[in-house]
């Protein structure tokens, strides 16, 4: 990162994509090898796990049309045999969703610890190898973990939240029939959308938090909150434009590859292989955008890291004792 921190406040959204492709493009090796490691599974097990659903929802809604088919004409033996069918069929559909999300979870902590850990590298000009970051990455994911849980039952409450609302939407709406209904609701669900993409816009900075403070869980995410402020309408325009893209290569994926049958078996997985190529350039893309951000958020509200401080704080991660950066370590300037 050739900009002194307090340059980077003046970056708005042009700014931060060329800030991040800069760097993408100087240190081309080492992400290159992050990518083929980390980024390029995540990216498989995401398409693969829309193939391997379609395929094992149309294969339940079969058993089940077969079923519904048999009732009344068939013995209640068979009937029962079917039952089983789709019992096993939606267990081994949901076992799959959960080594799905757990597999995302992992491969993708790992991806964010491992970017920002390489980029705080090259702020600080420390010397950085593949191996380096790969020796750093299981020890500091776990500070990221705490973060995630952290965020996942702020995400659970919200949630939760939003069903007692939207039931006694339905009670006090009656009938559903006023105009009045109509437009309440729409209200509230453009205010769930909000509370939504700012709660996730919020959780991908504390990741960021909690590899380079000493802050983790709720502490980083109330940080990450603080950073924000002025700069929350530059995070949601590059979070939209980045979504965007990614549902753009999602419905590419299910239109050329899931139901692109008319393509035959040969031009299906040259579209998969592309979508593949486009998504894991796009995830390095977002995540070397989001620790960015960072240092623009930091550089905003005048916090300038001491660079050496910072440096010997990686050092002391790659040794293996693991000790946060300290609030002492920042040095609070009027720039």
């Amino acid at each position: 990162m050739d900009r002194e921190q307090d340059e980077l406040q003046f970056l708005g959204i042009l700014g931060i994509y060329k800030e991040s492709f800069k760097i993408i493009y100087n240190w081309r090796k080492i992400f290159s090898q992050i990518t083929l490691t980390l980024i390029l599974p995540l990216s498989f097990i995401f398409l693969a796990h829309i193939e391997i659903s379609t395929i094992l929802l149309s294969r339940i809604l079969h058993s089940e049309l077969v079923l519904d088919e048999t009732r009344g004409a068939d013995s209640a033996a068979r009937q029962k045999k079917l039952s089983d069918v789709i019992n096993k069929e939606w267990a081994t559909y949901w076992l799959f969703k959960a080594a799905y999300f757990t597999s995302m979870l992992i491969f993708g902590l790992l991806s964010t610890s491992a970017v920002v850990y390489t980029i705080a590298s090259v702020y600080t000009s420390r010397e950085i190898t593949f191996q380096k970051i790969m020796s750093v990455v299981p020890r500091v994911w776990k500070r990221v973990m705490i973060t995630f849980l952290c965020t996942f039952l702020a995400f659970f409450l919200y949630n939760l939240l939003a069903i007692v609302v939207l039931v006694l939407f339905v009670i006090f709406n009656g009938n559903g029939q006023s105009n009045a209904g109509d437009i309440i609701g729409f209200f509230l669900l453009i205010l769930y959308v909000i509370g939504f993409v700012y709660m996730t816009i919020i959780w991908q900075l504390a990741s960021v938090v909690s590899v380079l403070e000493e802050t983790r869980g709720i502490k980083a995410m109330i940080k990450s909150k603080k950073l924000l402020r002025g700069n929350m309408w530059v995070a949601t325009i590059i979070f939209f434009k980045l979504n965007v893209l990614a549902a753009v290569l999602q419905f590419a994926f299910q239109a050329l590859v899931v139901r692109g049958g008319m393509f035959g078996t040969m031009g299906r997985v040259g579209f998969g292989v592309l979508c593949l190529l486009l998504l894991f350039k796009l995830i390095l893309f977002a995540l070397v955008i989001q620790t960015v951000l960072y240092f623009v958020c930091k550089s905003y509200h005048h916090e300038i890291i001491d660079k050496s401080a910072l440096s010997d704080h990686l050092e002391v991660i790659y040794l293996g004792d693991y000790v946060p950066l300290k609030s002492k370590d920042v040095q609070l300037e009027q720039v």
